[in-house]
């Protein structure tokens, strides 16, 4: 009896030579073709192997969404693909877009950059193309990454509702409500104008130019079309406020004071007559 008792209790996992080999081939019966620990490890390995990649992904993703939500809502990065804003701002810059800038009753003023959408006053309301490649597009665009839409416009404010801007006077100067503008931020060697113009702004809308008058389709160039060239202020984006691409070029758009001396419009929206 005692010499079965103790081999009884020698012999589960007591560690002697029955043991072991016990658990020897316990182990090889769960080799590479068993179910037991070897499959569970595999298991184990395969699902941190997934979510390796899956966090990743995920966090991504969550970073795309935030981010345009942000550039739908808040702020916008676009891309300048034109010379027509120069110096001021050059081909290849990023600029970030404030779209809170006139969310909440602000209107632009005279001398804000602005981006807008000029379907119905400086392009032609277009057909539907494909939604999946406008999706991409779109997407791409509100990071930055491409260019903006053919129907995104930057532009300089020169006009409000309101105003008379003349060009150009006895001096050669543009003229706002009968006084002459120094337009220091023009590209420098251009007029402020080669077409001649009187024109009165209509409430709700801007009379915009560019920088770069000698390279820039703008207001002035769609003085026969619908609308006559004028910006409906509800097709304004948001004020361009800031390049932030490059890096060499970071910086906050300068603000002008070419329009201090500028009064409002009289009541009725005719401006004086222009300083001859």
């Amino acid at each position: 009896m005692d010499t079965e008792a103790q081999h009884t209790e020698r012999d589960p996992s007591s560690g002697t030579e029955d043991g072991s080999r016990s658990a020897r081939v316990s182990e090889d019966a769960q080799g590479p073709g068993g179910t037991g620990d070897t499959g569970s490890a595999e298991g184990a390995r395969a699902g941190r192997g997934a979510s390796s990649w899956r966090r990743p992904a995920l966090v991504g993703a969550a970073c795309v969404v935030f981010l345009m939500l942000l550039s739908h809502f808040v702020i916008q990065p676009f891309l300048i693909p034109s010379r027509s804003m120069e110096p001021t701002l050059q081909v290849g810059d990023r600029i970030l877009v404030n779209k809170l800038a006139y969310r909440f009753g602000g209107e632009p003023e005279r001398g804000d950059v602005v981006v807008f959408d000029g379907t119905g006053s400086f392009v032609r309301e277009q057909p539907p193309g494909n939604p999946v490649t406008g999706l991409l597009h779109d997407g791409a665009a509100a990071l930055g990454l491409a260019e903006p839409d053919e129907t995104d416009f930057v532009k300089r404010v020169v006009g409000v509702g309101g105003d008379r801007v003349v060009c150009c006077d006895a001096d050669g100067r543009l003229t706002v409500n009968g006084v002459p503008v120094q337009e220091w931020y023009v590209k420098l060697g251009d007029r402020p104008s080669g077409v001649a113009f009187d024109i009165v702004v209509p409430p709700d809308r801007l009379w915009v130019m560019g920088d770069h008058r000698s390279q820039s389709s703008d207001s002035r160039d769609h003085l026969g079309s619908p609308g006559g060239g004028m910006v409906p202020v509800d097709r304004v984006v948001g004020r361009a406020d800031w390049i932030a691409w490059p890096l060499g070029r970071w910086t906050a758009v300068q603000e002008t004071d070419a329009f201090d001396a500028v009064p409002d419009a009289p009541a009725g929206g005719h401006g004086t007559a222009p300083h001859g």
